[in-house]
């Protein structure tokens, strides 16, 4: 396994050799909710003339605040795209003891930069597909390439009835349309470095599946440990009324399923029937259309109720863990094998090191495919 450190304003290229032999270790989230985030933790002692006045490594005009800093692991000889992001915060902790001065860098993924200026703006005859287009397009500079889908519901405002105001931040903006839908917004590092994916649709529960985690499976075995949990109390079924203001009707709502891939052939919104919580719709303003939209949001999601914890040995998987994507777990039994959704993966490199943690979930127990494909 091999790290390469790309750091610099906007353009990032290859850190030189005195920043990157005083790396001591990275830490990079990444989650579909919010934003993904990164750590450099550096040895910023000083020795020799050239840090006589400071650290010639806390006064390195390549770690500035704002600046980009882009990390890619290669297994082998394929380079995986681990973090791309702008550096928000220092700190430095002065040496005492045996322990030396640490430098720690921390960043956020690009889409930060989304979210430092708050807008009034109106977005006419748009609806929310054609908005998350146009916002996201706002940032090619950082190699976004947007990836919109649209809500399986859609109304195109008509100007003279409603238009679109935003009054947040772009990054802002695009979470509040999103979670109208049960939808996610993100920024993905890769597929190459200096590009990130936009995604704002769905969770991705249609996508090929990664390598598959191993549990108890003697020589075969990738996870170190991992912990299961399942909150019955979660799935919501929506049921009520919404006042249509079109037409000025009381129009009935209610959901009874979710909508997403299941990955589970036993979904906690159905096997718990009619143990499961009902909520009202408290909307105004809205048609019909858009109603059942929302509700079929909130619906979708509350689905996910089984939870699985752990932490990954990378040397034995042989690839990163991407978040926001399908992986198949192997070896825990029946009811928790199967294919999962990845939420969140925790990753940690030190010198010798490179460990994994994870969050996974799906809608229920019991696996959905016979067999797993390692």
């Amino acid at each position: 396994m091999h790290l390469t450190l790309l750091v610099g304003p906007t353009v990032a290229v290859p850190a030189p050799a005195p920043v990157v032999d005083a790396l001591r270790a990275v830490e990079v989230r990444h989650s579909d909710e919010g934003r993904s985030g990164f750590q450099l933790v550096f040895d910023a002692g000083r020795s020799g003339p050239q840090d006589v006045v400071d650290s010639s490594l806390v006064l390195n005009p390549l770690l500035r605040p704002f600046n980009r800093v882009v990390l890619v692991v290669t297994f082998g000889v394929v380079p995986r795209v681990v973090s791309d992001g702008v550096i928000t915060h220092h700190q430095l902790t002065p040496g005492s003891g045996q322990s030396g001065t640490a430098f720690t860098v921390t960043g956020e993924d690009v889409s930060v930069m989304m979210d430092l200026e708050e807008r009034s703006a109106e977005h006419p005859a748009q609806d929310e597909t054609i908005i998350a287009n146009v916002l996201i397009a706002k940032y090619a500079q950082y190699g976004m390439i947007p990836m919109v889908l649209p809500p399986t519901v859609v109304d195109p405002p008509i100007p003279i009835e409603r238009v679109p105001v935003q009054q947040a931040t772009d990054f802002g903006y695009l979470q509040e349309m999103a979670s109208r839908h049960g939808y996610v917004f993100y920024v993905s590092p890769g597929p190459a470095p200096l590009t990130n994916v936009a995604y704002w649709g769905p969770p991705k529960r249609f996508d090929v599946p990664q390598r598959a985690l191993s549990v108890d499976m003697g020589s075969n075995t990738n996870v170190d440990r991992i912990d299961f949990e399942n909150d019955a109390l979660a799935p919501s079924l929506v049921a009520g009324s919404v006042q249509d203001r079109t037409t000025n009707q009381a129009m009935p709502v209610q959901t009874f399923a979710s909508t997403r891939v299941g990955l589970a052939s036993q979904p906690a919104w159905l096997v718990n029937q009619p143990n499961v919580r009902t909520v009202q719709l408290r909307e105004s303003g809205l048609n019909a259309m858009q109603a059942f939209g929302r509700a079929q949001g909130i619906t979708d999601a509350s689905a996910d109720v089984l939870k699985a914890r752990g932490e990954l040995d990378s040397v034995r998987y042989g690839d990163i863990l991407r978040a926001r994507s399908i992986v198949g777990l192997r070896g825990a039994g029946y009811s928790h094998d199967g294919f999962y959704y990845v939420k969140e993966v925790t990753h940690r490199i030190a010198e010798g090191d490179y460990r994994q943690t994870f969050t996974l979930t799906r809608e229920g127990v019991g696996a959905t495919s016979p067999v797993v494909v390692p």
